[in-house]
């Protein structure tokens, strides 16, 4: 862990996705999410919450977001989500470093670390839109690491951190606890992961029985189950979607050579695996989303174990195999998505950022995409327009930019702004260049 150029590389990963993600920003490529979390984690001190969603608390159990407000009050500036997630997505590779030092040479270790770098999942992960789960890889990385080194303490830190991202993660670590606790019982590190099992029930029953029912505003069932319907449609989902599936598992595994299923660690990415692969919505099994942040730890801290079990020279034969599948990958099926999120800024957004600056602060504000990721954070009542035609619009004012014609929301809800204008609730306010601005009718906040 005292080797320079691995964390050389952490400090470049960290530099380069930053980067990339701050040219994504300006080009207006960031979706729903970016804005949800940058509002979310700009009120962790206050409410909670973002006009999507209410109080985040009805949604997930996720108190890292308020680490992340701390780092927005010290910097408030939407760069400080992306260079957050990209760090995040850095310091996964030095346990995967340290789980194949423990068993081998530091030449594999660095050629691991390299691969955790290349490994597409995780650089879609790390690139796409700031999320909560940017920071699962390395914590259950860190987590699997320091339990294998038998670093108790170390591990139950990393374990809290883990558990301090989503709900989800304590279903998995519910899991991988008890197994740890059977597998290692009479030891420290039994009593360690038998420590954390216990600690993640109470956080599911804590948040199942009473945070989420507190703070959801309806008494509606929880937002996530719509993935998961177990009912006729998600049984033809399961069947015509197999062969996206099967592709799927193949970008998952084939950079690495298949070769987490060598260890006997691999057992704790059945769960988060499932957890994406049986939802009846592609989205979980398409990567560049941050669904992948569920499984990517578990599943390359046994790719760590597996390749430092190798023989010497099968091992450097095997880990330079994963570097180039894992580029040929990044080549052919590259989920950052290149050509559609990386590009200079146009005229339009220049535009359209020179007439976000002139919406008064705190306006209550319905728009689309592009907008509202770059009104959310100096903004909390900044909001997205509807996704369906019978949904209302409770805002004050609408914005319009008819510039980003693919925007997924000027397409779905366009039309109907235009018929409420023709209707005479909305009046237009101001126009530039595309872009236009309309007032409600009547007294307004």
């Amino acid at each position: 862990m005292r080797d320079r150029l691995l964390w050389l590389g952490c400090l470049v990963y960290a530099a380069l996705f930053t980067w990339l993600g701050s040219i994504k920003y300006d080009a207006h490529r960031n979706l729903v999410d970016f804005g949800i979390f940058a509002q979310t984690a700009s009120s962790a001190f206050g409410c909670f919450c973002n006009p999507v969603e209410g109080s985040h608390w009805a949604f997930h159990f996720s108190p890292i977001l308020y680490v992340v407000g701390l780092a927005l009050g010290l910097v408030h500036s939407p760069l400080t989500l992306v260079a957050l997630q990209a760090i995040a997505g850095a310091l996964t590779a030095p346990p995967i470093y340290g789980l194949v030092r423990a068993r081998s040479d530091i030449t594999a270790a660095r050629l691991a670390a390299l691969v955790t770098w290349l490994y597409p999942p995780l650089a879609g992960l790390i690139f796409g839109d700031f999320h909560e789960n940017g920071f699962a890889p390395a914590a259950v990385a860190w987590t699997l690491y320091a339990f294998d080194a038998g670093l108790i303490a170390a591990a139950a830190i990393a374990a809290i951190v883990t558990l301090s991202i989503k709900e989800d993660q304590a279903v998995f670590l519910a899991i991988g606890g008890a197994l740890g606790a059977w597998r290692h019982r009479g030891t420290d590190r039994g009593r360690l992961a038998a420590g954390i099992a216990l600690l993640s029930v109470i956080i599911l029953i804590a948040f199942f029985g009473f945070i989420r029912p507190h703070a959801a505003t309806a008494a509606s069932i929880w937002q996530p189950v719509r993935f998961y319907a177990w009912n006729a449609p998600l049984q033809q989902s399961l069947a015509a979607e197999f062969a996206s599936r099967l592709g799927f598992v193949a970008l998952v595994f084939v950079p690495l050579l298949f070769l987490p299923f060598r260890s006997s660690m691999m057992w704790l990415a059945a769960a988060p695996l499932a957890e994406v692969l049986l939802s009846r919505m592609p989205t979980t099994f398409t990567l560049g989303t941050h669904y992948a942040g569920a499984w990517i730890g578990y599943v390359l801290a046994p790719f760590a174990c597996a390749a430092g079990d190798l023989p010497a020279l099968r091992r450097r034969t095997a880990l330079f195999a994963c570097i180039g599948l894992c580029i040929v990958e990044l080549a052919v099926a590259d989920p950052l998505h290149p050509g559609v999120n990386l590009r200079m800024p146009q005229a339009r957004d220049t535009t359209l950022d020179r007439f976000l600056h002139t919406v008064p602060r705190d306006a209550s504000v319905a728009t689309q995409e592009e907008a509202y990721t770059h009104l959310a954070l100096s903004n909390p009542a900044a909001r997205l327009l509807p996704e369906t035609l019978p949904q209302p619009i409770a805002a004050c004012l609408i914005l319009i930019d008819w510039n980003f014609p693919e925007s997924a929301r000027l397409r779905e809800y366009g039309p109907a702004v235009l018929g409420l204008v023709a209707a005479g609730r909305y009046v237009a306010a101001r126009t530039d260049d595309g872009i236009e601005l309309y007032r409600r009718i009547g007294r307004c906040r």
